[in-house]
């Protein structure tokens, strides 16, 4: 049969779709180029937030109505079982930590395909013409977020076997991938279950030869903290992107404290600051979430003066979203949703003026990137070595290495001449 992979939400996320189509194709099944082509559709939910979880209930009733068979994986499939087989009876419904059951229950319920009949090589749902790859390094966190249901989904840190990475790893590299990022809920906190940590995975990874681009994703800041000074030394072998997406949420000590976070905004722009003297071209990425319970005008004007104060080249913002069983869901002070829009708004135009002023301290300078994304309108989007877009008007080989002038930019990216 015919199958497709629909993943949504985190790069964990897609990382793990990517496994789910290594085993459909291991079963004999063939993937799909998109739903409408499927037999099967393995829709990979994310909950993160409630406009989330209302998109997937409607993509749910979609391809219901079109008469797909539907096996539904991703964390609505552990946390919001009953509104998925309310609308699905008999389908099956898979979720993190049991993957492993996916070769028996499809199939059982399915039936298995002939083995190697499709000639893509396991070209997976989340990967660009094998220029990238996503690999998971772990399960769950060790956190306690008051807003986070992701935590009831995920569980506690549970870290996959360096063996098992490693392996995955050449194996991307030996498909033709440039890019290898890898991932987890928390991907600091890599080991602190099994007696490693996330500096002692990459430099065994940088053990294979070869050109190509480490991306280290999501962490935590007091997961960080305790690696932060090796983490800063494997940043040196120039196939690791000096790049961290370590999420604040909020530039206010009593917010930071009523969601449980374990770490103050001086903490975190202490380590920002550290972490430039390490690299004076590192690029921050972090997250703020607008309107949490009981924020004041004054804990919202923290968030701003904390952005302006360690100018991060990258801010996502998302307006708070009650999400049920959590603690904060309940807790006093809940927002209207205009306070919060608004106040994202503020948010928006702050990082923007911040990663508008980094960006213009790069024109006229030599990068060197990597090519790893179709643009629009015949453009390429590369990476620079500290992870900035930079939109590239010739026609190149995604996967290929440049040398690159940076010639203009916007808030969101940089633009580059070939040299």
């Amino acid at each position: 049969m015919r199958y497709y992979v629909e993943s949504y939400g985190c790069t964990m996320n897609y990382g793990e779709g990517s496994m789910i189509a290594d085993k459909m194709n291991m079963l004999g099944h063939v993937p799909a180029d998109s739903a409408d082509d499927a037999d099967i559709v393995i829709l990979n939910t994310c909950t993160v937030v409630d406009t989330t979880e209302k998109k997937m209930i409607e993509r749910i009733s979609e391809l219901k109505r079109s008469k797909k068979e539907i096996i539904v994986t991703g964390c609505m499939a552990k946390v919001q079982v009953s509104r998925i087989s309310v609308r699905l009876p008999g389908s099956l419904i898979i979720p993190p930590g049991s993957y492993d059951i996916i070769p028996d229950a499809v199939s059982e319920k399915y039936g298995k395909g002939a083995p190697g009949s499709d000639d893509r090589n396991g070209k997976g749902a989340n990967t660009d013409a094998r220029v990238s790859a996503i690999i998971p390094i772990a399960q769950g966190c060790m956190g306690d977020c008051t807003y986070c249901i992701t935590k009831f989904a995920r569980g506690r840190l549970a870290s996959y076997p360096e063996a098992d990475i490693t392996e995955q790893f050449r194996d991307a590299l030996g498909k033709g991938c440039r890019e290898i990022q890898i991932t987890a809920q928390d991907t600091a906190c890599y080991g602190f279950d099994t007696g490693t940590t996330l500096p002692d995975l990459i430099r065994r990874l940088l053990s294979v030869p070869g050109e190509y681009r480490i991306r280290i994703g999501m962490m935590n800041p007091d997961s960080l903290e305790r690696i932060l000074e090796p983490l800063m030394d494997v940043m040196n072998d120039r196939r690791v992107y000096r790049f961290v997406h370590v999420p604040v949420q909020s530039g206010s000590n009593d917010i930071l404290r009523n969601m449980n976070r374990r770490y103050t905004a001086e903490k975190f722009a202490g380590m920002a600051e550290r972490m430039r003297s390490f690299h004076d071209d590192m690029s921050i990425s972090t997250d703020i979430i607008s309107g949490f319970p009981g924020e004041s005008d004054e804990d919202h004007r923290k968030s701003i003066d904390l952005i302006r104060l360690i100018s991060p080249d990258t801010v996502n913002v998302t307006r708070f979203s009650a999400r049920p069983g959590t603690e904060a869901a309940s807790m006093p002070g809940q927002l209207h949703g205009r306070t919060s829009k608004e106040r994202s708004r503020d948010i928006t135009s702050a990082k923007s003026d911040e990663a508008f002023e980094r960006n213009k301290e790069l024109i006229g300078r030599t990068l060197r990137v990597l090519v790893t994304e179709e643009g629009k309108n015949g453009t390429m989007i590369a990476r620079s070595e500290n992870y900035r877009p930079v939109i590239i008007s010739d026609e190149h080989k995604l996967g290929t290495f440049l040398d690159v002038e940076i010639t203009d930019c916007e808030p969101t990216h940089l633009f580059g001449s070939v040299i």
